[in-house]
């Protein structure tokens, strides 16, 4: 909920705060500087790669508490953002915790879970971040289309509460065996035992966060952009804009429920590979064709969104791979830097998207030439390693 508010606030937010920031709120700008934003919370995320060595360390829950603190307070600021550099910078922070809390929930479940249910918890998991989406967008068509935006975010801080229950309620997994220290965990990742395929699953979530991210945060854009075409109101197509969310949002939590099921019949690989061929189908598809039908474009665009959606749910492979590849000693630590790394080359291409946007004046294009990284991960997927059969390394 709290990463996928921006992306719906994105407009009525750089409205505001961009004549305050000493530019003028045009459609170019807003392109060019929301995307700035949205390259800042990947870089954000990038950096929550720190949080997996100190999960490895002090333990998988305490880390988790500081990772929620982290986000939910700095989702919370946003609503007193008085400029754009200061939304930058609260998202920033904001990312550096949401990043962390994907790294030590995705490691507890694989620990904490009995093995002949862990894979199917691993999406489970995975669903909680697109049932978030619809959380936002519901929230978004009442109290945001009611309140405002800033009022968005400060709801965005209510997760802290968590905080409480975790520590009351949540205990460490007995397969934790914490590491010497925070250094020889990020040395295990990269010895030549686990080197490769570190190195591999960067990359593979490289793949996944470009072609993901690059599109879905345009969605609502998008979506809105074919309402006001179509003749609807602004209103109404604020409303739209949250009707393509939570179909987004709703293929992918199947996508994401029936990847475990796939994974255990055809490997970890060949799922994966389904699932990046789809991408690639949907984002060139959806941007690149549906979005410039003369008659009936939003219609169709919001059909492709769903099975976009649907292909969505590759990210929740990685919460049953990436566990499965190492040991409990630097798990968080891989876990953490794999899907974190990947998030600085995605910071730079969501950011080129965005100057995209801007100089071509349309979202379609940009948004679909993203979907070309996932033909380089369908050539890159024979080389990970299969881990289908395989239990838990200790």
């Amino acid at each position: 909920m709290d990463s996928f508010i921006y992306a719906l606030v994105l407009v009525p937010a750089m409205r505001e705060l961009l004549p305050r920031s000493g530019m003028e709120a045009s459609t170019a700008n807003i392109g060019y500087y929301g995307g700035l934003l949205f390259a800042l919370f990947l870089v954000g995320w990038g950096l929550s790669m720190v949080w997996g060595p100190i999960g490895d360390r002090v333990g998988r829950i305490r880390a988790l508490m500081l990772t929620i603190l982290c986000y939910s307070i700095f989702t919370f600021t946003g609503a007193l953002a008085t400029s754009i550099w200061q939304l930058a910078i609260f998202r920033l922070l904001a990312g550096v915790g949401i990043g962390g809390e994907w790294t030590l929930g995705g490691t507890f479940v694989a620990e904490e879970w009995p093995e002949d249910r862990r894979k199917m918890g691993a999406g489970l998991l995975q669903t909680g971040f697109y049932f978030g989406f619809l959380l936002a967008a519901a929230l978004n068509a009442t109290v945001g289309a009611t309140y405002g935006w800033r009022a968005m975010f400060a709801i965005g801080g209510l997760p802290a509460f968590l905080v409480v229950f975790i520590q009351y309620g949540v205990k460490e997994p007995k397969r934790w065996k914490p590491s010497e220290s925070i250094v020889s965990a990020w040395a295990r990742i990269f010895s030549p035992e686990y080197r490769r395929r570190t190195i591999l699953n960067s990359l593979y979530l490289l793949i996944s966060i470009t072609g993901l991210w690059a599109s879905t945060v345009y969605v609502p854009s998008g979506a809105t952009f074919l309402a006001v075409k179509a003749g609807q109101t602004a209103a109404q197509a604020a409303r739209t804009s949250s009707l393509a969310t939570v179909i987004v949002a709703v293929g992918t939590i199947l996508g994401c429920a029936a990847l475990p099921l796939l994974a255990e019949r055809f490997g970890r690989r060949k799922t994966l590979g389904m699932y990046f061929g789809m991408m690639f189908l949907t984002v060139s598809i959806g941007f690149g064709y549906t979005f410039y039908l003369e008659h009936d474009a939003l219609f169709w665009f919001m059909l492709v969104l769903f099975f976009q959606g649907v292909a969505g749910g590759n990210f929740a492979m990685y919460s049953l791979w990436l566990p499965e590849q190492y040991r409990s000693e630097c798990r968080a630590s891989a876990f953490g830097f794999a899907t974190s790394a990947g998030r600085f080359v995605g910071a730079g291409i969501t950011f080129l998207v965005g100057a995209g946007v801007s100089s071509m004046g349309t979202i379609g294009i940009p948004v679909a030439m993203t979907s070309i990284a996932f033909l380089i991960g369908l050539a890159l997927l024979p080389l990970g390693v299969e881990t289908k059969g395989h239990r838990l390394p200790e």
